[in-house]
């Protein structure tokens, strides 16, 4: 699940490139530059990450296909009103040019801000200056906001200033522009008049740091007059930062004075980070390559200290209340906390996934210092965990998700916690709200979503992305309910696209301040056509063309054959307002670039304006440009969007219809960045740039208050009336906003009333919109789907009770309208009538049908129809424990239960009342992790003979492992669900078995090479006490122990080792088989003699083991005797004769046990108890499935040929009734000691 972010505010850093010496055109002069930018968040999330973004100039925008243009997520928030100033400028290499990027370095996913949650980078179409999104590292986020001081000295003495005339006054911008500028003289010695409009400029040069190829700046907030910037040289071979400098300016940007010795001189600093609840707190970072340190300052900058840290920051969050807490994010994947700005840190939690990890909301998190956390505990799964930031130990961590989730899914946005958890290649979302437990969220039926991406969580309510079954290249907006469960489809087709890393791009946009509108661009026959909602996505409507260019031509465009459609698209860099533009001061006008026809398109472009809401639009400009609004949205700043360097600016204080021109450069300059502060009365605007690609840095001031006369006054206003096609009552209500009257050269108050009245309206089919499972018919009315029960259960129902049914319709969220006395569509209060349960369901809470002995399981009962309040639940965990409840609504939060032995569990849910019941079953396998295995086979086997091959398990299971076998190089296995097996050998030599156990996800293996001939002779040995002393019980033990056997037999006898094989048996006391093979040449020329042959050599051991002549030292001090195992006893000698009594007593044992063996070993195929087993006998029996028993005669079945669920269940009862194996039958798996005959 991915979620896509808006209202963001944002900190940039942008390159500038280098050309090459020989190059002479302006393309070359100004190559591409590159900015690094952070997005952070005005609220709870405060966190900061670097990205990068690379603009290409270029003169004309490419006319490229509108389905491969480059998008960018339109739902961001245009309005830079709380931009954390911070503009980086990078000089590129070899002034090659490069494509726009900006990449964020972990992972594709999803950096939630503020009110959206932006995972999806943007993706731009190519415009004159390309921007396309490429996701960087999670260097630190920066939080830096713009602000100026209201207090501003306009008495400018400093270098470099002008004062410029308006000359020309322009009616809808033609091609042709006059420009009249006043002589250096007449500069000097004449001041305009004061109800001339002018602006008052200053340019400052950054001396000495022509070399250094980055830049950041900062404003420092509201109220304060100081601006910081950070210049670095960046080597791009070396990857780091090798030179910095530190400017101060404490005149809004006159002045400023380098700040090298306050931080040190040997200081590389490499970011510079602003407290978003204290702008007078700023922290910096030193580059890790030289040291690893946090600068620290609380005066804005005035001063610094410096504090030490041992671990590499990659991403900061800061505290949305609490200026001293900030959570850091570091290169190895660690949280630590800080709760003093940064001077002491302590470690919160390891294994953190980037960007997951949030600080408590507040008022809904008890404690404010709460952070919530996901973190990766194996490939593809994590944990939600929550716990607060000094206090992380395990003991007082919570995991409020009932299991596992996907990485990188945990997202903490206001009210809702969301989550995903991925089972058999389907995804499920589930939501917490107002930290409840956990839900899952509903789609239609049918919708069957194959991805989903949450876009707003704005005014209690959820905005989703989703891309349905049947969809590849679109997705559909669905709206949920207040707890953001219940989703209903409000748009289907939305444009999207992928970013180079792979994030989506969703174009849709919220229009800001006017509650309920959006803009989004759809998909229609194969064309991309822009609409937009008055309702919150109730309905939809394509936009009227403007009546005439910009030219005053007449425009023939006949909806819906034709219509205006809009790029709806972010900048990547702050410091350009990017395609489209709105704002909550300004209610009613949107700015956007796009073009006029039967679809979207990355040709003929203008530039479009509304100041009715969308009813109308108008051409303001024929080339695309970067619109800005200035005093508090009262006046409009246009710069020329192109690669080329300019020296003009285009302001309008009407809303669009008259623009003025003014120089703000005495030369060209080529524009990185324009910096403001939004909501303030300073009236100042920053602009970044460079003259030519060897100039130093620079900062042109300009205060733009000599526009205005005066400050507004009561008769400067005039009221506008918002309205949809001329229905007044929008979102339930009519509103009445306040507007400067256009050509009033007067400043408007910072906080003067944007809307002066709104009276409700009466509801109507506009103001609902379908409830879930209901959808909108071609009528426009709402009507069940045909998977929908409109009568389904209700579980505040009961038969003396009434309750609230849905007649389709739900009220839109935020809809003020006033329900009338009788209203057709809200829901109507209804009887409550008996009625039998039907539709039960039985599942677990995540889906599975597997948990580990231990865990809690918990069960989830749901009831499509029936009289819920008088319904019983009965719940049989089949394990011999049964619970009941006495109605549904008990089991609202789930059923919880743990399992102690391992089995296939049938559970069954039973419902009940007066009309009637149902029932609802599923199998659990509860299985525990198996920790080791060892096959237990003969070395030496018979060919043509059944030899029996059995598993041992550790920990023991009852029926829940799957057995894998593989004989020589069989290329399927045979497939058991026993870990015993006879096969019988057809080849002699040396054949391989090799077996593996699947536990769940886990699978262990264990492979023997057996050794088959047609006849050989064995013998079963013991071994003197001293060896079962220092008898491990390992496989490489008895393996090791068997080759020094072998090669004492070989010694003592002369007989090759090749002929001999020992085999140790596990266990105690410790015993092995001599097997004596025949020699090959002697088999091959006469089968008798080598029988002979063997006989002989067996002799001769038995008399070498009886005479005590095998021996081995095991320690220096340790010597064993091998004896033979057979009713002659060999002479009880030990080679320590404190031990000779304990032996003859071993020996006595071995020798009785040696018997029992052959007697098993002759007869075992006609022995019916072979294996022994035992059956537990308890108070109430568990009630485990049997599986299929194994009789001598077992079938070996081939991967292709292995049994369906339904025919083992079917084998399973035909076992039962023909009384096969019972419950709880455990199996005990006996050593078998082959006879010590000649065979």
């Amino acid at each position: 699940m991915s979620f896509n972010g808006s209202s963001l505010r944002r900190r940039v850093l942008l390159a500038r490139s280098c050309t090459s010496p020989t190059a002479p055109s302006h393309f070359d002069k100004f190559l591409d530059f590159m900015a690094r930018a952070e997005i952070s968040s005005p609220t709870s999330d405060n966190r900061f990450y670097r990205l990068e973004l690379m603009l290409e100039p270029r003169a004309t925008r490419k006319s490229t296909e509108v389905h491969n243009s480059a998008k960018v997520f339109s739902a961001l928030e245009t309005e830079l009103a709380s931009v954390d100033a911070k503009l980086e400028i990078n000089d590129a290499q070899n002034g090659k040019k490069t494509p726009v990027g900006v990449k964020p370095v972990t992972n594709y996913l999803k950096i939630p801000d503020k009110k959206y949650l932006s995972e999806s980078g943007d993706k731009q179409r190519q415009p004159a200056t390309s921007l396309s999104v490429r996701n960087t590292e999670y260097r630190v986020k920066r939080s830096v906001e713009t602000a100026f001081s209201e207090n501003v000295d306009r008495g400018k003495s400093g270098e470099s200033q002008t004062r410029e005339m308006l000359m020309e006054t322009v009616q809808g911008v033609p091609n042709y522009r006059a420009e009249y500028r006043r002589t250096g003289e007449e500069a000097k010695g004449s001041n305009p008049r004061q109800s001339e409009p002018h602006l008052d400029t200053s340019t400052f040069a950054l001396s000495g740091d022509s070399a250094h190829n980055q830049a950041m700046v900062h404003w420092s907030g509201h109220n304060s007059s100081v601006i910081l910037i950070l210049t670095k040289l960046y080597d791009f071979n070396l990857g780091a930062v090798t030179e910095s400098s530190l400017w101060r300016s404490t005149d809004y940007g006159s002045t400023y004075t380098k700040l090298n010795d306050k931080v040190g001189s040997r200081t590389v600093l490499s970011y510079l980070y602003v407290c978003p609840t204290n702008k007078q707190k700023i922290m910096m970072l030193s580059d890790p390559e030289v040291e690893s340190a946090v600068l620290i300052s609380s005066d804005e900058g005035a001063s610094f200290e410096k504090h030490p840290i041992n671990f590499n920051i990659l991403s900061l969050l800061f505290h949305p209340a609490q200026e001293n807490w900030i959570l850091a994010y570091s290169h190895d994947s660690k949280l630590y906390s800080s709760m003093d700005f940064g001077r002491r840190w302590q470690l919160v939690h390891d294994a953190v996934m980037p960007g997951r990890f949030y600080w408590a909301v507040m008022g809904l998190d008890r404690e404010s210092d709460v952070v919530h956390i996901e973190t990766r505990i194996a490939k593809g799964r994590a944990q939600y965990v929550k716990c607060r930031a000094q206090r992380c130990t395990e003991a007082n961590r919570q995991y409020l998700f009932p299991g596992h989730v996907d990485t990188n899914s945990l997202v903490v946005q206001d009210e809702y916690v969301f989550t995903q958890v991925t089972k058999s290649g389907r995804a499920s979302y589930f939501v917490s709200y107002m930290r409840e437990s956990f839900k899952q969220m509903q789609l239609p039926k049918y919708c069957l979503p194959k991805d989903m991406h949450i876009i707003s969580t704005d005014e209690k309510q959820v905005f989703a992305a989703v891309q349905e079954w049947n969809q590849n290249n679109t997705y559909s907006l669905y709206i949920s309910d207040s707890p953001g469960v219940y989703f209903t489809l409000s748009l289907e087709n939305l444009r999207t696209s992928r970013g180079p890393t792979g994030n989506l791009l969703v174009d849709f946009y919220k229009v800001e301040g006017i509650n309920g509108m959006y803009l989004a661009n759809k998909l229609v026959d194969h064309h991309i056509k822009t609409f937009l909602t008055y309702n919150k996505g109730q309905s939809w409507a394509l936009l009227p063309a403007p009546p005439t260019d910009v030219a005053g031509n007449n425009i023939h465009c006949i909806l819906p054959f034709c219509s205006l459609h809009l790029h709806l698209e972010m900048s990547e860099n702050p410091y350009t307002s990017g395609p489209v533009t709105s704002k909550k001061s300004v209610p009613g006008i949107i700015v956007a670039t796009g073009n006029i026809g039967t679809e979207l398109s990355s040709t003929n472009l203008g530039m479009f304006i509304t100041s009715d809401a969308g009813n109308s639009w108008r051409q303001i400009f024929d080339e695309e440009h970067n619109i800005w609004f200035l005093d508090n949205g009262g006046a409009l700043l246009a710069v020329l969007h192109a690669a080329a360097p300019i020296r003009h600016l285009w302001i309008s204080l009407d809303e669009g219809k008259k623009w003025d021109r003014h120089s703000f450069s005495l030369a060209p300059l080529y524009v990185d960045g324009v910096l403001m502060e939004h909501e303030s009365d300073n009236h100042i605007v920053t602009f970044f740039g460079h003259f030519s690609h060897r100039s130093e840095w620079q900062l042109i001031k300009i205060d733009y208050k000599g526009l205005f006369s005066r400050r507004c006054m009561d008769g400067d206003y005039q009221m506008w009336h918002l309205h949809n096609k001329g229905e007044l009552c929008v979102m339930g209500e009519k509103q009445v906003y306040m507007k400067r009257r256009p050509g009033n050269r007067c400043m408007l108050a910072q906080d003067y009333s944007r809307i002066y009245s709104s009276e409700p309206c009466p509801c109507t089919s506009l103001d609902f919109e379908c409830d879930y499972g209901w959808e909108r018919q071609a009528n426009g009315k709402c009507s069940p789907a045909f998977w929908f029960n409109p009568n389904g259960a209700a579980k505040s129902c009961s038969t003396s009770q009434s309750f609230f049914n849905s007649t389709g319709y739900r009220k839109v969220l935020s809809n003020n309208c006033k329900e009338g006395g009788r209203n057709v569509y809200s829901p109507r209060r209804q009887a409550c009538h008996p009625r039998p349960p039907r539709g039960l369901r039985l599942s677990t809470s995540q889906g599975e049908l597997r948990a580990t002995v231990g865990s809690n399981v918990t069960f989830m009962v749901y009831l499509d129809d029936g009289d819920s309040l008088r319904t019983s639940i009965q719940l049989d965990f089949g394990d011999g424990i049964k619970i009941t409840y006495s109605n549904l609504s008990r089991t609202d939060d789930g059923i919880k239960h743990i399992y102690r032995t391992t089995g296939i569990y049938r559970v069954t849910a039973s419902a009940e009342n007066s009309q009637g019941s149902d029932s609802s079953t599923l199998f659990l396998h509860i299985t525990s992790p198996v920790e080791r295995i060892y096959l237990s086979a003969p070395i030496v086997a018979i060919r043509g003979k059944e030899a029996n091959l059995t598993v041992i398990v550790w920990p023991s299971h009852t029926r829940t492992l799957t057995f894998f076998w593989w004989f020589d190089n069989s290329s399927e296995p045979i497939i058991t669900l026993d870990g015993s097996i006879s096969h019988t050998f057809h080849r002699e030599g040396k054949n391989k078995v090799t077996v593996q156990v699947a536990s769940g996800s886990n699978v262990m293996q264990d492979s023997k090479d057996i050794t088959v001939k047609e006849f050989f002779r064995s013998l079963l040995l013991s071994f003197s006490p001293a060896l079962d002393e220092h008898n491990p019980d390992i496989p490489e033990w008895r393996e090791d122990i068997g080759h020094v056997v072998q090669t004492a037999l070989s010694q003592v006898s002369g007989v090759p080792q090749g002929q001999l094989l020992v085999s140790l048996y596990p266990g105690l006391p410790t015993t092995a088989e001599l097997f004596i093979l025949p020699n090959v040449q002697t088999v091959n020329e006469h089968k008798r003699r080598s029988e002979e042959a063997l006989e002989a050599i067996s002799d001769i051991f038995v008399t070498a083991l009886n005479q005590g002549l095998i021996q081995f030292d095991l320690k220096a001090d340790t010597r064993v005797t091998v004896y033979i195992t057979q009713q002659t006893l060999a002479p009880l000698v030990d080679s320590n004769s404190i031990h000779s009594g304990s032996a003859m007593l071993m020996l006595l044992s071995v020798v009785f046990v040696g018997l029992a063996a052959f007697f098993i070993y002759k007869f075992k195929r006609k022995i019916p108890w072979i294996h022994v087993q035992t059956e537990d006998s308890h108070e109430k029996e568990p009630e485990v499935i049997s599986t299929v028993g194994q009789n001598d005669t077992m079938s070996k079945v081939k991967l292709s040929e292995f049994p369906s669920q339904k025919e083992l269940m079917e084998k399973d009862l035909e076992a039962r009734n023909r009384g096969g194996i019972g419950r709880n039958v455990e199996r005990i798996v006996t050593r078998e000691f082959p006879n010590c005959t000649n065979v």
